[in-house]
């Protein structure tokens, strides 16, 4: 059964990915995931091991994401046992002002290592894209999931 701490130490990890990315700090950023985590950008790309992540997020601040931040917004929190958490969340990275609507969602599978550290063993970001869902909820009402009914 997870404790409290359990959900303190999952909500603290992605704090600190966002805090990493705030100072673009691509070791610390990588220092959440597993050794052998996957990365799926919300463009396709997918990363294999906290090297690769690393090293793609090191080149990613010095160019595309130079001067971001990232907001984050935790949806849900599961435990699936006492060493597996799958988080859901939105997200976005930006300049100047928080966006009022964060446009990508984010999945991450958390699990508790052998030195006691929840880390991130995968992560996926899609680019939600409203006017689709709005036109494929109008098409066929059965789509809208039940949590937006």
């Amino acid at each position: 059964m997870p404790t409290t701490d359990d959900r303190n130490a999952v909500t603290t990890v992605i704090a600190s990915l966002v805090d990493a990315w705030r100072r673009h700090d691509a070791d610390t950023y990588g220092a959440q995931f597993t050794q052998d985590a996957g990365y799926v950008t919300f463009v396709g790309t997918y990363y294999q091991g906290r090297r690769d992540i690393i090293e793609s997020h090191r080149t990613l601040f010095a160019t595309y994401l130079k001067g971001t931040q990232l907001a984050d917004e935790i949806l849900d929190i599961r435990f699936y046992g006492p060493d597996t958490a799958v988080v859901t969340g939105r997200g976005d990275s930006y300049k100047g002002a928080r966006p009022k609507k964060l446009t990508k969602v984010q999945s991450y599978t958390l699990v508790r290592e052998a030195d006691g550290q929840w880390r991130i063993a995968a992560f996926h970001n899609t680019k939600r894209k409203p006017l689709m869902e709005a036109i494929s909820f109008k098409i066929a009402p059965a789509l809208v999931p039940a949590s937006r009914k």
